[in-house]
């Protein structure tokens, strides 16, 4: 029991060295200043605790990726940051909201660190925010960065104002921040202390907001009434102004300075970052303009204050201004305690637009060129900047969107030093230079030119593309920006596309399963979670429970799923047969290409991972299996049995399986009957059987719009009318027999052979083509009576072999009982009871040529 207690004790003591190694550099130790955003909504104050440790006080941020981490580097550029190491291992891949943290440097590194310390992703080179670091309060560095301020107050979901109040000065700095585009104004101020209740007349406000080169201003405007602003030319008289005007309309030449303090307020700083515009101004408590300034009371704890966002319309040739539109604007009032205090900070977290990307956009289409060129970086959206940058149709590095399956042509004017190349990453500039890995879609070293030689680049994206690419240049990082690939139509992301239904519905899941019925099937289910995140699983279903539904682990590659306007789409990718795969159920989910596959999808409300419950049952299902025809090129959906599939059967089973056996059935066992009876029937049930036959056939090539030898059931019952349309034939070209008791020829003996041979073929082939057609209307069509007609077409043929054999039986006996073989039924070459003056294509039973003389001598009667 010893030992514990001093493993404590030296754990206490190390803990204690390492604290009084922390405690011994304090060159920073206590020096405090404001992170300075670059993106994410960064915002806090540093402050150094000691040499292992500093706090982060007041920290929001926009969530990053795993790589960002706290970082340590010499300066802000790119190639600073590049060349620096992270300062502490926590992760900064989540939101913070307005927390205060300790945070410890990583092992050998302490205090003082290189001059900067910034929050940083090194994996898509993003600068969120820094500080600069400095033992001393010189001039040189501000302490205090434009983003902070004393006290905040949420007025609306998407926007906050900010306020600082320096009485001393008179003066109060406030900052106005939105979710909104660059194209819409900010309005915040003061109510009329003369208004009894909530008016936005006479109100006193400063409208905010980006000029179209993405300049920030703020304006000093009066409310007359809350409508557009009119009479605003440069002649106009005070009392001719109404609406929502600058001050400089109403009073266009009061105070000092011909007119220079109408307008109070001042501009300290504005930007936009992650779809949220941020702007700072500065104003007078007491302003010397009586007339359009509302006097602000820094010690009120009820300061009514009104506020407005909406679209700005920009300057033109009757107006100087930029005026907010008050129709269709949001607009409210709230109230202030500019006192600052705990409570008068009442921002939880930054501000989180739905729409980030503050970028020019460009849609690419089809047959028409993205020109691309280089110029200065001027609004870059990803911090820390370059110098230059693309510039595509004359925009400066917009996201571009492009849709799967279509072309887009890039025409490269860039320079020889700026080759354009698609990848997917970030920064770009040859993944492989900073040891790091890349995917390159199109481009590279001769996708190069000037304005007077460009290079053309085409590439298409296809469903294996992500959702997010990159345009950069082949040398030098962060000269492009993203790329949005969106789906396409079904004719230009896939060869083949089949309907399995023609209504569009919504639902929560939809799930596709291959099989005739969803037992027994292998189904592919596509949903979204709770946090709006796709999933594609697939199962194997036995039964109709939630029990009998198997999640596999089949090698789907590929898989996205996406709800729009409440309608799943979802897609993977999967090999026709399963390799290296052995005993489990998904190993037999083999999927020929030459072979119809059969679908049926469902739909539910809800679906989830793991265990399945009542909760998961669909709702709308298909009524019955589609099959698809997976060929190169084309794609067609079969829905059941087709009735003229099923006459073609019918009149192919009357032939084969009634009147041609019938006709051969007749040449045998009915020539012991006098006269030519056998023949007649022979000859009127082989020619019936042959025209049902060629009707059917004809039925069968008209359904199926072509003459198609893919199947075993086309190839052999074509071998079959082929045979049977060769005794007619043969039939015509037969030889003569010859005189009665004479020397059969030779072409006489071929031709019966060939007679007999070709007859018995295309009775057995024509019997293995019912067979085979059964075989595949069961495979393709899946009709439930498929088992039934071919148990059915065995009996039937059990029967014929039966009659066959009990004829034959009868055939012996007789020829037993008269002792001949002249008259029986026995097949022999050159059978005398056969009468060759028979025509087997007519029913003359005599040829002119064959009848021979009589003599008969006349007696008289006697009497």
């Amino acid at each position: 029991m010893a030992p514990l207690p001093l493993l404590a004790i030296a754990l206490l003591l190390c803990l204690s060295v390492a604290a009084a190694a922390c405690g011994t550099n304090t060159s920073l130790a206590g020096y405090e200043s404001d992170l300075r955003m670059s993106q994410h909504q960064l915002r806090g104050r540093v402050e150094v605790l000691d040499g292992c440790s500093f706090r982060v006080t007041g920290l929001d941020l926009l969530a990053g990726s795993p790589s960002a981490r706290w970082w340590r580097a010499d300066g802000a550029g790119l190639d600073a940051l590049a060349r620096g190491a992270p300062a502490a291992a926590d992760p900064l891949n989540r939101t913070f909201l307005s927390e205060s943290l300790v945070f410890r440097l990583l092992p050998g590194v302490t205090w003082p660190l290189v001059p900067l310390l910034a929050a940083f992703d090194p994996l898509s080179s993003s600068l969120f925010g820094f500080v600069l670091l400095n033992n001393t309060n010189s001039d040189e560095i501000n302490s205090t960065a434009p983003t902070m301020f004393d006290s905040c107050k949420q007025l609306s979901p998407r926007m906050r104002v900010r306020w600082t109040v320096d009485a001393a000065a008179n003066s109060i700095d406030v900052g106005v921040e939105a979710a909104v585009g660059s194209e819409y104004y900010i309005a915040f101020g003061w109510s009329s202390p003369a208004a009894t209740n909530q008016s936005m007349a006479g109100a006193d406000i400063a409208v905010t907001g980006f000029t179209e080169d993405g300049l920030p201003f703020a304006d000093d405007y009066f409310i007359t009434n809350y409508t557009d602003c009119t009479s605003l030319s440069s002649s106009s008289s005070a009392a001719a102004a109404d609406g929502v005007c600058p001050d400089t309309i109403f009073a266009p030449g009061a105070g000092d300075d011909s007119g220079e303090k109408v307008n109070n307020t001042r501009l300290v700083y504005g930007h936009r970052r992650d779809g949220v515009s941020f702007v700072r101004f500065r104003r007078p408590l007491i302003s010397p303009d009586k007339a359009y300034d509302v006097a602000v009371n820094a010690t009120s704890a009820n300061t009514t204050v009104i506020w407005s966002i909406g679209l700005l319309r920009p300057p033109d040739s009757l107006q100087p201004y930029y005026l907010p539109l008050i129709t269709g604007s949001s607009s409210g009032f709230a109230t202030l305690n500019l006192t600052p205090s705990p409570s008068t900070s009442q921002c939880v977290g930054p501000i989180d637009a739905d729409d980030k990307e503050d970028q020019e956009r460009i849609t690419a289409e089809r047959n028409t060129p993205l020109v691309v060129t280089v110029g200065q970086s001027l609004h870059y959206p990803n911090p820390p900047n370059p110098s230059e940058v693309f510039y595509i149709n004359k925009k400066e590095a917009p996201v571009l969107k492009v849709e799967r399956g279509v072309p887009v042509t890039f025409s490269v004017e860039a320079g020889h030093g700026a080759p354009l190349y698609i990848t997917s990453d970030a920064i770009g500039g040859n993944a492989t230079a900073r040891n790091g890995t890349e995917v390159v879609y199109a481009g590279g070293e001769r996708a190069e030119g000037v304005a007077a030689a460009p290079a053309e680049l085409v590439w298409m994206p296809d469903r294996n593309t992500p959702d997010v690419v990159y345009y950069q240049s082949l040398y030098e990082p962060k000269m492009g920006w993203k790329i949005h690939v969106v789906d396409g139509g079904l004719s230009d992301m896939y060869n083949n596309s089949v309907l399995l239904d023609d209504q569009q519905r919504k639902s929560g899941y939809l799930a596709v399963a291959f099989g005739s019925a969803m037992v027994n099937s292998y189904a592919y289910v596509g949903w979204i979670d709770g946090n709006g995140t796709g999933h594609v699983t697939s199962y194997w279903i036995d039964g109709k429970d939630g029990a009998s539904i198997h999640e596999t682990s089949e090698n789907l590659t590929h898989t996205r799923c996406r709800s729009e306007n409440g309608e799943i789409v979802f897609e993977f990718t999967r090999p026709l047969s399963p390799s290296s795969c052995s005993g489990r159920i998904e190993c037999m989910n083999i999927i020929d290409p030459t072979t119809p596959l059969k679908v049926i999808w469902a739909m539910g409300s809800q679906w989830s991972s793991g265990r399945l419950d009542v909760k998961n049952m669909h709702s709308i299902t298909s009524s019955r299996a589609v099959r698809i025809l997976l060929l190169a090129g084309t794609a067609e959906a079969e829905e059941d049995l087709r009735p003229v599939l099923a006459v073609h059967g019918f009149m192919m089973f009357v032939s084969w399986g009634l009147l041609l056996p019938g006709g051969v059935m007749a040449a045998r066992y009915l020539k012991h009957m006098k006269g030519d009876i056998w023949f007649q029937a022979h000859s009127y049930l082989q020619c019936s059987g042959m025209v049902v036959m060629f009707l059917g056939f004809l039925f069968a090539i008209a359904e199926l719009r072509g003459f198609s030898f893919k199947s075993t059931h086309a190839k052999i019952g074509i071998l079959g009318v082929l045979l049977a349309f060769l005794q007619p034939i043969n039939a015509y070209l037969r030889p003569h027999l010859g005189e009665k008791g004479e020397i059969l020829s030779r072409n006489r003996v071929i031709w019966e052979y060939l007679h007999v041979f070709t007859g018995r073929s295309a009775l057995v082939v024509g019997a293995i083509a019912l067979f085979t057609g059964l075989q595949h209307l069961g495979h393709r069509y899946g009709s439930k009576n498929i088992k039934g007609l071919t148990c059915g077409l065995i009996l039937w043929a059990v029967g014929v072999s039966l009659v066959v054999v009990y004829l034959e039986f009868m055939a012996v006996k007789r020829r037993r009982d008269v002792g001949t073989d002249g008259l029986s039924g026995k097949w022999v070459l050159g059978n005398t009871d056969e009468d060759d003056s028979v025509d087997l294509l007519q029913s003359s039973k005599m040829e002119p040529d064959s009848i021979e003389p009589m003599e008969v001598q006349l007696e008289p009667l006697k009497g």
